[in-house]
């Protein structure tokens, strides 16, 4: 099993410190996926405006390459004036609605207030949805108090929650087997 950990944000870094995080907590779980990081920093992004996949650059075409690919993912995003970035949701725009479809799908978050957590319920989920991914039911909200100086996560409760996160996200992985490629041929 593939699985795709996604920092959705060209700025900034507390978002890969909560990616790198989960990673290494599934890598505990000792479930043996292979795991790859997709920063969305690291590609030319062009606005999505409906034209073919191949009429994008390059860069666009390979991220679309890695979603595809992917049998799985932990999707990661600041906050930033209330909403996901743009780039992260430019990027949603740019897949198929099966690329994703019967996927697992873990969510961590961070931003600078605690009700930001709302983006998740309000934002995330109904994209994930519409994709018809396999959303585990926790996700995981991080704000600056929970990180130092250096941007390393301080806080416990987070620990614990995000080794609970990676935990459910396996199970839903090790559920999902199967279920992508057999259910498309269904609907």
């Amino acid at each position: 099993m593939k699985v795709l950990f996604v920092d959705g944000t060209i700025i900034g870094n507390k978002t890969g410190v909560v990616l790198e995080t989960v990673q290494g907590y599934i890598e505990d779980t000792g479930c043996g996926y292979e795991l790859e990081r997709l920063n969305l920093a690291d590609y030319t992004h062009q606005f999505v405006d409906g034209r073919p996949l191949g009429e994008y650059n390059e860069d666009m075409q390979q991220l679309v390459r890695k979603f595809d690919e992917a049998d799985g993912y932990i999707i990661a995003s600041p906050i930033f004036q209330g909403s996901i970035p743009g780039v992260l949701k430019n990027t949603f725009d740019l897949l198929h609605p099966h690329t994703m479809r019967y996927k697992p799908v873990s969510i961590v978050a961070n931003g600078g207030t605690y009700q930001h957590h709302l983006v998740i319920e309000n934002q995330l989920k109904p994209i994930l949805d519409y994709f018809r991914c396999l959303v585990t039911p926790n996700y995981v909200y991080t704000q600056r108090s929970q990180f130092d100086d250096a941007n390393r996560i301080v806080d416990e409760d987070v620990h614990n929650r995000l080794r609970e996160l990676a935990r459910v996200f396996v199970k839903y992985a090790e559920m999902s087997k199967g279920l992508s490629n057999n259910m498309l041929d269904e609907g």
